[in-house]
């Protein structure tokens, strides 16, 4: 068996944007002391791929690139068929790693089976926005944030060593962390709702607080991440907010405002109910759970759940990355609404149904049932933010913010099917069904395939090109 290498991969749907994401993460492995395996999993369509990949080709790294696109997906999932001979699963193994979030995130997974994974999202960079003056945090406190103008002072970019940062605690037993690590049972964030991750209100500032309880010492690090500055993980929501209260903003997909840190600590958890794949490292020696196969923003909720298994633990590292929104080939604002207030609905049906974890998964007993007061409250809710919207139109004076509040307000009565009670019910009822009969399957075949693919990856690599781009030192001339 091969040594467990620590692999660094970016999941992405806009090739075209990549190759910076892959240079600024080289610069950064390359001036830290490191090398890592770089792999590109590429969920664009075959048309993107001829029309993008020349870009990465054009690319210069210190580390080897590799890319697994449209064919050589393809090619994968024709392996994995043949090996099952089974033809009324061909097309449960092409919904486990559809072109989705989740699906595209399961291809990480099984290609770095054995390894240690490093994933870091496409509009993510390897620095963050750290306030000039670092103030001291309170007791129980992990990390203090709040939101800037970008035309704002008192905040500098700061780079950290990420793979040494999570080569602290990825695989490590909780009593092996090391010393600045605060050790306890959860993280509590005093602007969000604890177990959706949804904003509770609108804050600009906001805390993360550890709550003690029971963690053994013997329990392994499988997911750690690191903190988030930039585009903090703001609902779609609180951007409804933040338009709402500047008035001399007339483009709603435009972001104003910055989240900088104030100060923070590296922490180890029994539970993680704040785990965000976009900047996440996992212990993949043994294999994980898939995410969850679905074009919903809540593919690694399944992570919060599964961690809560005994062994098994989860850190926040000594670290922070930055992420710049990225509104190239994203969904309009008003169907980012309607999107998190579906999953808000489905992390709650699923969470409070789970009763089994094990080393590959979960079970839960949710069917996908909506009823009627279920979306009644998702109306209730979204009709009072489209009344706010309209009562601004009619007060503003500038014509392109009135404008933008008037076009935003018609999206978001369309996304909610018109708020017709009965034809949302429906047309929700629909969609949660097929998620949820898509997750029930693929969390049954996911074990055979982990097994599969253990034994295959030591005899064969899995489909992947090697780009053939110029490999250098950073700020250097000379071809390594």
């Amino acid at each position: 068996m091969n040594q467990a290498q620590t692999i660094f991969a970016i999941p992405t749907y806009r090739l075209r944007d990549v190759p910076a994401t892959i240079e600024a993460y080289d610069d950064n492995f390359w001036r830290n002391g490191h090398a890592a395996r770089m792999v590109i999993f590429d969920d664009s369509s075959l048309a993107a791929h001829q029309k993008y990949y020349e870009l990465l080709e054009q690319t210069r790294t210190a580390n080897e690139l590799y890319y697994v696109g449209p064919r050589e997906k393809e090619q994968f999932i024709d392996f994995l068929n043949r090996k099952l001979r089974d033809r009324k699963l061909e097309s449960l193994v092409r919904s486990l790693f559809r072109p989705s979030y989740g699906g595209n995130r399961n291809f990480t997974l099984i290609y770095t089976l054995g390894h240690y994974l490093i994933s870091s999202d496409d509009d993510m960079r390897p620095d963050a926005f750290i306030e000039e003056s670092m103030e001291t945090l309170g007791a129980n406190e992990i990390c203090r944030g709040k939101l800037c103008r970008t035309s704002q002072n008192g905040y500098v970019s700061k780079s950290f060593d990420l793979l040494a940062a999570f080569k602290d605690a990825l695989g490590k037993k909780a009593g092996q962390m090391p010393a600045n690590y605060e050790k306890g049972e959860l993280v509590v964030d005093t602007a969000m709702d604890l177990e959706t991750n949804t904003t509770t209100s609108f804050s600009r500032e906001n805390s993360l607080m550890l709550q003690s309880g029971p963690l053994s010492k013997d329990a392994v690090v499988k997911i750690a991440q690191t903190y988030r500055t930039g585009t903090n993980d703001i609902d779609a929501l609180d951007y409804v907010e933040m338009f709402l209260g500047d008035e001399s903003q007339t483009d709603i997909d435009a972001l104003n405002d910055v989240y900088v840190l104030v100060n923070f600590r590296p922490v180890v958890t029994k539970k993680n109910w704040r785990i965000d794949c976009g900047v996440a490292g996992y212990d993949n020696r043994l294999g994980l759970p898939p995410f969850f196969p679905t074009r919903l923003r809540f593919e690694d909720y399944i992570y919060r759940l599964w961690i809560q298994q005994p062994g098994v633990a989860a850190a926040h590292v000594d670290a922070v990355q930055r992420h710049t929104k990225n509104n190239y080939m994203r969904n309009p604002l008003a169907m980012e609404v309607f999107n998190e207030e579906l999953c808000s609905l489905l992390k709650k049906k699923i969470k409070d149904s789970v009763y089994h974890r094990d080393d590959l998964g979960i079970k839960f007993r949710y069917n996908g049932e909506v009823t009627l007061e279920d979306t009644q409250e998702i109306l209730g809710k979204v009709t009072a933010v489209h009344a706010r919207v309209q009562a601004a139109a009619s007060a503003c004076k500038d014509p392109a913010r009135q404008q933008t509040l008037k076009v935003f307000a018609e999206n978001l009565a369309k996304v909610f099917y018109g708020f017709e009670p009965d034809f949302f019910q429906q047309n929700v009822s629909r969609i949660v069904d097929d998620v949820i009969s898509q997750i029930h399957a693929s969390l049954e075949l996911w074990p055979t395939l982990v097994e599969i693919c253990y034994y295959q990856k030591d005899k064969q690599a899995f489909p992947q090109t090697r780009v053939k781009n110029k490999r250098v030192k950073p700020g250097a001339s000379e071809t390594l």
